[in-house]
C-alpha cells in the first residue's frame, strides 16, 4: 500500500513506496490520514529517555531486524550507484551499552554543569540521565564529571570531553579548559583515583597536556599492549572490533606478506599472521604500533607515511599476497587507483562510509578485481552510521 512504510533512508526517516518521508518510522508502519505515523510491527519503543532529541541515536525506533535492513540496505544502496552487486552477508551488530569511546560535550548552564551529546540538528545539549549505547563504565563518571568541571567551566564557553576506556581504566582527554595551580592538581589527583582514571589530560588550546597517569596507558590489539595517544582512533565497539578483525584474516586467508594500509594503532597488523607491512599517516599512532610490535617481537615494519599524497605505488603493492585497507571516511581513490593496476591476489577493504567504498571499489572493478563478498558491522547501534569490511579477489 502507499501508506506503508518500505524502508529507512540514509539518514533514517523512513519511506513509503511512492516516495514518502516520515521521521521516526519504521518498516512496516503506516501513514494515517494526517501523516501520522501508525506503528506497526518492526516499530519499538525506544528504550532511552532522551531518544529522540539526542544525536547519539537517530534510529532507537526499529527492532533489531528492521535496523540489520536498514545496515544492509545502506550498503546494497551504495553499490547500486557504482552499478556493482556483492554478495553481503548478515550484518554482526553490536549490543546496547557496548561504545568504549566517545566525545561529550560539557556546558555550564543554568548553575549547573550539563554533559551529553548534542540534539539532532542542533547545538543544544541533551543533559545525559541514562544512555543505552555507552558502556556502563564509561556513563558512570558522567555524574562525578559534573562537579569536577563546575569549578573550571566558564558561561558561555564548552568543553569537548573525549572517553576511552583502555586497559588500565578511563582515558580522559578534557578540551576547553584551563586548571592551572597546586589546588588544581589536587583536584585532579583526587578525581582521578576515585574515578578509576588511568590518565587525565587538558588541552587548554595549545595541544594535550598529561596531568595523570601514573602508569602507561594502552590498548591491547592483537595480544599487544600499544600505547594509546590522546583522543587516538580506536573502533568503536569491543564486539566491531572482533567482526572487523575475523573478517579481515579471512579475508587474508593464509597470505604470509600482507600491507595493512591507513594501520592506524594495528588493530589488523597485529591480529595477522606472517609478515606486515603497516602504512600509517598519523606519527602518534605509527609510533605506538612500531613500539608495540617491537616488545612483543612481531614481524611488521612500521611506515610514517601519508597515503593519499603517497600511496603504495602498483609495483610496491606487487609484493604482498594481500593488501588491507582501512582509510577513513574520505576513501581512498589514490590507493585504489594503484591497486586496481597491480596483481595483488586479494584486498580488504575495511570501510565506515559505504559511498567512498562503494567508489574505491568501483576503481578496482574497473581494474580487473570483484567484490567476493560484503561483511556489515553495525557498531555504532541506532545510528545512521554504518562500518563493513569486504573481501575483493582477482
Amino acid at each position: 500500500m502507499s501508506d506503508t512504510i518500505v524502508r529507512v533512508a540514509a539518514r533514517g526517516e523512513g519511506v513509503t513506496a511512492d516516495g514518502r518521508h516520515a521521521a521516526f518510522a519504521a518498516p512496516g508502519d503506516t501513514l494515517g490520514a494526517a501523516g501520522e505515523v501508525i506503528p506497526g510491527p518492526h516499530h519499538q519503543t525506544p528504550p532511552c529517555r532522551h531518544f529522540p532529541a539526542c544525536g547519539g541515536c537517530q534510529l532507537q525506533h526499529l527492532d533489531d531486524e528492521s535496523y540489520a535492513q536498514f545496515v544492509t540496505d545502506r550498503i546494497a544502496g551504495a553499490l547500486a550507484a557504482q552499478k556493482l552487486e556483492a554478495v553481503i552477508r548478515p550484518p554482526l551488530l553490536s549490543p546496547p551499552r557496548s561504545r568504549r569511546r566517545a566525545a561529550l560535550q560539557a556546558e555550564l548552564k543554568d548553575g549547573r554543569v550539563r554533559i551529553g551529546f548534542s540534539e539532532n540538528a542542533s547545538h543544544a545539549i541533551v543533559d545525559l540521565i541514562e544512555c543505552h549505547i555507552l558502556t556502563s563504565e564509561l556513563f558512570a563518571i558522567v555524574v562525578p564529571l559534573r562537579k569536577f568541571l563546575a569549578r573550571w567551566m566558564k558561561k558561555g564557553r564548552r568543553a569537548r570531553l573525549h572517553l576511552t576506556e583502555v586497559d588500565q581504566g578511563i582515558d580522559l582527554l578534557i578540551e576547553g579548559i584551563e586548571a592551572e595551580g597546586l589546588a588544581a592538581a589536587e583536584a585532579i589527583t583526587a578525581f582521578a583515583q576515585a574515578n578509576g582514571v588511568a590518565r587525565l589530560a587538558i588541552d587548554s588550546g595549545l595541544g594535550p597536556e598529561t596531568r595523570w597517569e601514573p602508569e602507561p596507558v594502552t590498548i591491547t590489539l592483537g595480544g599487544v599492549p600499544v600505547a594509546l595517544p590522546p583522543a587516538a582512533f580506536l573502533q568503536a565497539t569491543r564486539e566491531g572490533e572482533a567482526a572487523l578483525v575475523a573478517a579481515v584474516r579471512e579475508g587474508v586467508g593464509d597470505a604470509r606478506v600482507v600491507a595493512d594500509l591507513f594501520a592506524g594503532l594495528g588493530t589488523f597488523a597485529l591480529s595477522l599472521a606472517g609478515k606486515v607491512y603497516a602504512g600509517e599517516a598519523a606519527r602518534d599512532a605509527i609510533l605506538a604500533l612500531k613500539a608495540g610490535a617491537a616488545m612483543a617481537g612481531r614481524a611488521v615494519f612500521a611506515d610514517h607515511r601519508d597515503l593519499f599524497r603517497r600511496p603504495l605505488m602498483a609495483a610496491e603493492c606487487d609484493r604482498f599476497g594481500a593488501v588491507v585497507l582501512d582509510p577513513p571516511r574520505a576513501g581512498a581513490r589514490e590507493q585504489a587507483v594503484q591497486l586496481a593496476a597491480s596483481s595483488v591476489p586479494a584486498i580488504v577493504y575495511v570501510s565506515c562510509n559505504p559511498s567512498s567504498f562503494a567508489r574505491d571499489c568501483e576503481i578496482l572493478c574497473q581494474g580487473g578485481y570483484r567484490i567476493d563478498w560484503v561483511q556489515p558491522v553495525g557498531q555504532f547501534r541506532w545510528s545512521t552510521h554504518v562500518e563493513l569490511a569486504a573481501r575483493l579477489s582477482r
